[in-house]
């Protein structure tokens, strides 16, 4: 059987996959079918700090709801605050002592001071590392990308100088140019980069006329970009890359690691597949392997990154030149003409 051990910001897997942030880890029993079978780790849902203060608010109307029924009356209700995330720490707490893989937190602040309180809170619990949700919607006409950016680089710093524990940045490939981005956040200690975030859109309900926003899972070609990107990055930043998106079979985390990556993360195949399907990966990538006659994941990782092939224009656009003058291919696959 071929050695599908492999590390990850230094810390010791027993297999590539990782299961990514999701609502599945809540239920102590998923997290334990999950170790079962073979998750290398678990990234446990995410904090949001937008979320605590919208409770927080919410809280807050609820209970002034009353509060001027009578002249007497001051309060319905004793002095109280939010908990803040004292529940989710709670819970991630008992998600870390319930499995021995790995479980990482996941973060997304909005202030540089709550990203690194909240970092440090979630250090406490005894994770083996946290991962930073770094995005930015465009809404605002009025702010800058680079603006938008150099507080991204501030906020890695910060959270780095705070704790001691590995940080991983999960970031959207919405970028100008996704490998300064990441070259330079590398320079800033980033131990580690999940590549892309998978971010709800809306669509709109015609009938209705309102805006829903479904759950839109990945699909399998979706896996292009994020196999791109690690092929450029293999040997060209200290972190490590963890490829994410469209990652449904064995088969994906093979391209995944042929391309750079030193792991992958999975999600939607999760919920389409059961959590099952992730023995299934580890079968397919082993039978490949042994086919191959390879023992260990690096004796292929990154044979197939821009630094190892022989064609130089592979992961570059001029590649798209080459499918335009062979276009004759896509018609013998879809005869419409």
């Amino acid at each position: 059987m071929a050695n599908l051990t492999t590390k990850y910001m230094g810390i010791a897997l027993k297999s590539p996959i990782i299961v990514g942030a999701c609502n599945l880890v809540e239920k102590i029993d998923n997290l334990k079918r999950m170790e079962e079978a073979g998750a290398g780790a678990i990234v446990y849902r995410s904090l949001f700090e937008e979320q605590i203060q919208l409770e927080n608010l919410q809280m807050m109307e609820d209970m002034g709801e009353f509060a001027d029924r009578n002249a007497e009356m001051t309060s319905l209700f004793p002095d109280m605050e939010h908990a803040g995330p004292e529940e989710y720490l709670h819970n991630l707490k008992k998600a870390v002592d319930s499995v021995s893989i790995p479980v990482f937190g996941s973060l997304n602040a909005v202030n540089q001071e709550t990203w690194v309180e909240y970092a440090q809170e979630i250090e406490k619990v005894g994770v083996a590392g946290i991962e930073l949700n770094l995005y930015s919607l465009p809404t605002d006409f009025e702010i800058m990308g680079k603006a938008i950016i150099s507080e991204q680089f501030d906020i890695i710093e910060a959270v780095k100088k705070s704790v001691k524990i590995p940080i991983a940045v999960k970031l959207s490939p919405y970028y100008t140019n996704p490998l300064y981005v990441i070259k330079e956040m590398d320079k800033l200690g980033a131990d580690a980069f999940v590549l892309f975030n998978k971010l709800f859109q809306p669509e709109i309900d015609i009938d209705e006329e309102v805006l829903r926003f479904p759950y839109n899972l990945s699909h399998s070609d979706e896996n292009r970009l994020p196999l791109r990107i690690a092929g450029l990055l293999y040997n060209n930043v200290n972190a490590d890359v963890c490829s994410s998106r469209g990652i449904f079979t064995g088969e994906d985390v093979i391209a995944m690691l042929l391309a750079g990556a030193t792991c992958v993360q999975v999600v939607s195949t999760l919920y389409k597949n059961k959590i099952e399907q992730i023995a299934a990966m580890l079968t397919d990538i082993d039978r490949w392997m042994t086919s191959k006659g390879y023992s260990k994941l690096d004796d292929f990782r990154g044979k197939m990154s821009k630094e190892n092939i022989d064609d130089p224009f592979a992961y570059q656009r001029a590649q798209y030149v080459d499918i335009l003058m062979n276009a004759e291919q896509i018609f013998k696959k879809y005869p419409t003409i």
